[in-house]
């Protein structure tokens, strides 16, 4: 008999590729291998019980690809670099990392010589683009399989399926679609299908405990945060770090509303405690350290990079330009900031910095200075009006003032 065919399935161990496993298995007749891409949600543990439960569902061969380390130093940095928040609150904890699962999953599967590659997105999401695009990019002739989205199956169904042959899978634990990573975890369920309504505490993966408040310093070297409270560590630890301290209080967490790519207005609760403490204080450090133009030029290139990494668009070559650019504002942002953390909020006390352009060197806004007089800023005042003030001459009358 001729050997069956070979399927790569991007796998997380949730329902719907739970599914697909044995689908593709069973029902369609392609050897499996199942990967996962860890960019930092998930415990030793975690991974080896998703990679026994992949097994279960039949397939050949579980693999677990570690992306973390990329993940920051391509991506988070840069959105740390360019403030990103989509919607000014979502700091594209998921949708920046679909980009390296599917381009790490289909790397392996043309490494496999796969006959299909395949995954478990609804028809309904971002998430089958984001896939979709980048396994057309990097394994353009293989075929695309995706049995839920195909079907259009409900959850229902899935699970009727899994427990006929056998598996059992915990319907009360499918009432949330959690997706964790280094960058935040993001939270799918009941209530982020109205517009109406917030996840209960229960939803969140870490409770809200913490009632005392809490000073935390954050240090900065040229953009990236290298340490906190005065101990130096690797960007990747802060952050951990950072969650641990500020996940408890119930900091960073929110329901985003968006424009998806597919059309829909959609809706997604979060929990980023360490992502919304970091830009934050980054952005703090920038307004000291950057000039007026630095900060305008930076806004506006980084609402453009958001929407090219939430869209499916990573591998843009626009977005190598956006980074090179972000990197040079980097320069001088050094320094140290000061955050407060209290339940369900973090306050930003100051910054310290050799390159502080708030300096009593040159003047205290609305005090002293001593780079001019009033002889120079009545000059400046009158020569700023002019345009304005020949406006309003010529159409006196015409335009009120």
């Amino acid at each position: 008999m001729p050997e069956k065919k070979l399927a790569v399935l991007a796998f997380s161990g949730g329902l719907d590729t739970s599914y697909c496993a044995m689908y593709l298995s069973k029902q369609l007749q392609y050897r499996v291998h199942t990967v996962f891409v860890d960019t930092g949600g998930h415990t030793a543990e975690e991974l080896a019980a998703m990679e026994q439960q992949a097994l279960l569902l039949g397939a050949e061969k579980h693999v677990t690809l570690q992306r973390t380390q990329e993940f920051y130093s391509r991506c988070i940095r840069f959105l740390v670099f360019g403030n990103v928040l989509r919607g000014n609150s979502y700091p594209l904890s998921v949708s920046a990392e679909r980009v390296f699962q599917a381009e790490a999953i289909a790397a392996y599967a043309r490494d496999q010589h796969a006959d299909a590659i395949a995954h478990g997105s609804t028809g309904a999401g971002n998430d089958q683009v984001r896939f979709d695009t980048v396994f057309r990019i990097i394994l353009p002739e293989a075929r695309i399989i995706t049995p839920v989205r195909d079907m259009s199956l409900s959850r229902e169904q899935e699970i009727a399926y899994l427990q006929e042959a056998g598996v059992d899978m915990d319907a009360a634990a499918s009432v949330y679609s959690i997706n964790a990573g280094l960058w935040g975890t993001s939270i799918g369920g009941r209530e982020t299908l109205q517009s109406d309504g917030v996840l209960p505490e229960t939803a969140y993966p870490v409770p809200q405990t913490a009632i005392d408040e809490r000073k935390v310093t954050l240090h900065f070297t040229q953009g990236e945060v290298d340490g906190i409270d005065g101990h130096s560590a690797d960007s990747i630890s802060v952050i951990r770090q950072l969650e641990d301290l500020a996940a408890p209080y119930g900091i960073g967490r929110g329901m985003h509303v968006g424009d998806t790519i597919i059309g829909l207005k959609g809706r997604v609760g979060f929990a980023a405690a360490a992502p919304h403490v970091i830009i934050a204080a980054h952005r703090l450090l920038e307004k000291h350290t950057l000039t007026r133009q630095q900060q305008l030029m930076k806004e506006q290139v980084a609402l453009t990079y958001g929407s090219l990494v939430h869209e499916a668009q990573f591998l843009e070559p626009a977005a190598r330009d956006i980074e090179a650019l972000l990197l040079s504002t980097q320069r001088h942002v050094t320094g140290e900031v000061d955050i407060l953390l209290a339940p369900h909020r973090f306050d930003l006390l100051g910054i310290r910095s050799d390159h502080d352009l708030l300096s009593t060197d040159f003047g205290t806004y609305g005090e002293e200075n001593s780079l001019w007089n009033g002889e120079d800023v009545r000059g400046f005042s009158k020569i700023y009006a002019n345009q304005l003030m020949m406006y309003f001459t010529k159409h006196r009358g015409s335009d009120a003032i």
